[in-house]
């Protein structure tokens, strides 16, 4: 079963249907996949560091996120251009080849396929967030936007823990790491396989709204999106709200615990771990909030607030205080709201560029993340060792919080309330 080779033929449909839902569910499980194996390395320091020496880790996440941003801006054009069956598979089977590259073991052929996994991973939440617009009701489109990222965290947890039991040397399975990415390889080749045989075959809009192949046809839609002030609010905002649990929660909020507040890392890590269990909860749950009450902005700077207050207790209120673990779950719940900008993203642009605003999207978001963690580190100085230096390096983000909240009252409201 297949869709027909035109959108003017393929009208985005009321009701649910399994197909595309099916079709979603593949994209939205590459984007599982692909988080498991991006976080694969930091799991397999112990025995990289051996093989690669101790630069390594730095430079293959340096070299993944520069890639990953710039890859954003190509995969939104050509989910335009050519349709998700002509796109999604070759990207899933690009990360795929990346992972057998990482498996033949030095250092060269490890960050080389790791930077080739950047260039297809990014079509994974690009492309489902593509397939739920196109082919979903835009009724469902923030719950099933939220329900791709709470795949992603899963996928985060699942290339942690169940990777460190197969390769543990004092485990049942001791499993040498480069068998962990051959596998990896595999099960990337095997989706590539079904999601080919299961996305509808659509062609794109390049006939109807993009034109023939040319440089001028190709950034038209970087124009009507960038000439959008709209799509700079969504992107800004969603940037800013991504960043206090990615870079402060998730990259110093353990170092905090057990520097500044002085308890152990055991505890630090386990505290730490409840904002991406918030992110699982969070980013279908205030998906389906937006949806269900028809609007964007109430869940947004609502959720907005509540991060806002769960990053301030975070900071200055000691830990004991409050229920142990609940400032991180509920920082991590409320972060959800940063996935609403992804829909209005989409909502606030013409419907024949909703692979580049996806694309444009990714990279406003990993651009603030850019601009904005150097600044924390600088901030940091020699690296904390009081709760007063993380009150400082932490301060931009507490800050960009607020500018997101103020952000969001400018930005269109788009539910399907207000359409009526």
């Amino acid at each position: 079963m297949s869709a027909s080779n035109t959108p003017s033929a393929a009208p985005q449909p009321q009701k649910i249907q399994p197909l595309y839902v099916l079709a979603w569910f593949l994209c939205a499980l590459f984007y599982f996949y692909q988080y498991a194996i991006r976080s694969a390395p930091g799991i397999m320091q112990d025995e990289l560091t051996p093989a690669w020496g101790n630069s390594h880790l730095g430079l293959m996440i340096a070299s993944y996120y520069i890639v990953y941003a710039l890859a954003a801006l190509a995969v939104g054009v050509l989910l335009d251009r050519y349709g998700a069956h002509a796109t999604m598979p070759v990207g899933i089977a690009i990360t795929s080849v990346g992972c057998l590259i990482f498996a033949q073991g030095s250092m060269p052929a490890g960050i080389g396929g790791y930077v080739i996994q950047a260039l297809g991973a990014i079509c994974a939440f690009v492309g489902s967030s593509y397939v739920a617009a196109r082919y979903l009701p835009a009724r469902t489109l923030a719950l099933f936007v939220g329900l791709t990222q709470c795949l992603g965290m899963a996928g985060a947890a699942f290339g942690s823990k169940p990777t460190r039991i197969l390769i543990d040397p004092a485990g049942s399975f001791h499993l040498p790491w480069q068998k962990v990415w051959l596998g990896f390889g595999v099960i990337g080749v095997c989706l590539a396989i079904a999601t080919w045989l299961v996305m509808p075959r659509d062609s794109g809009d390049s006939t109807d709204h993009h034109g023939h192949l040319s440089a001028e046809n190709l950034l038209k839609p970087f124009k009507t999106i960038f000439g959008n002030p709209q799509s700079w609010y969504a992107g800004i905002i969603g940037g800013l709200l991504f960043v206090p649990t990615t870079i402060g929660a998730l990259g110093w909020g353990a170092s905090m615990l057990n520097k500044g507040e002085h308890v152990s890392m055991a505890f630090a890590a386990s505290d730490i771990s409840m904002v991406p269990i918030g992110w699982v909860i969070g980013c279908p749950l205030l998906g389906w909030i937006s949806d269900k009450i028809g609007r964007r902005k109430p869940v947004l700077i609502g959720g907005a607030l509540v991060l806002l207050a769960a990053a301030l207790c975070a900071l200055y209120v000691p830990v004991g205080v409050m229920p142990r673990y609940s400032v991180a779950l509920i920082m991590g719940i409320a972060s959800g709201a940063a996935m609403i900008p992804f829909t209005s993203m989409k909502e606030v642009n013409p419907p024949e560029v909703k692979g580049t605003a996806a694309g444009v999207m990714n990279f406003l978001v990993f651009g603030t993340t850019g601009i904005l963690s150097p600044m924390v580190s600088a901030l940091m100085g020699g690296g904390g060792d009081s709760m007063e230096v993380f009150h400082r390096a932490f301060l931009p983000l507490v800050i960009g919080i607020v500018v997101a909240i103020v952000l969001a009252f400018r930005l269109r409201e788009t539910g399907w309330a207000v359409q009526k």
